[in-house]
């Protein structure tokens, strides 16, 4: 299985107008997690400028596939995301010292 990062830039007020579609996105997040897709996911503080999502998949599709249905996206709270592939070298299934 390869891991792969989901990084969203989201949007200044992105707080203030996350409210009225977090409950379809968190829906569709637990369920990424609940098929073991999704490893972690959360927002970054101190400015919550950014937000990491941890795939555990064979194929990013899977995360570009998130990406397209995720309300956050769709309604132009993220302003930019990006899927880079991820070396886990300690922790993690399969991880090991590189």
């Amino acid at each position: 299985m390869a891991h792969f990062v989901l990084e969203y830039v989201v949007v200044d007020d992105y707080v203030r107008r996350r409210a009225e579609y977090r409950t379809e996105h968190l829906a569709l997040a637990r369920q990424a997690h609940e098929r073991g897709d999704l490893v972690l996911a959360g927002a970054l503080a101190d400015p919550v400028d950014r937000a990491v999502l941890v795939w555990s998949v064979e194929d990013p599709s899977v995360v570009e596939r998130f990406v397209e249905q995720d309300p956050y996206v769709r309604h132009g709270l993220v302003r930019s995301w990006s899927i880079r592939p991820w070396t886990v070298v300690v922790g993690g299934e399969g991880g090991a010292m590189a």
